[in-house]
């Protein structure tokens, strides 16, 4: 699956709750319906995204799992 992202956010070796946090921030200075890629090496970052995504107006369009990293394409809300 071939998303376009509108920013994307390399947060690879930070730990929780960094990623989310930053991620966050990114979210807040974009647009609505733009597209936010995170690349995330920290384990804890899958269940911290999902939930989340869950608790707020944005949407995880795509997600991606690889031995490195793993991968979220988010929509705000």
């Amino acid at each position: 699956m071939e998303l376009n992202a509108d920013i994307e956010l390399d947060l690879s070796g930070l730990q929780c709750p960094m990623p989310l946090l930053k991620a966050k921030l990114a979210l807040n200075n974009m647009e609505t319906a733009q597209v936010l890629k995170i690349v995330a090496t920290d384990p804890g970052s899958e269940k911290d995204f999902h939930m989340f995504a869950d608790q707020s107006d944005h949407q995880i369009v795509n997600f991606e799992k690889s031995d490195q990293a793993y991968y979220y394409w988010i929509r705000k809300g």
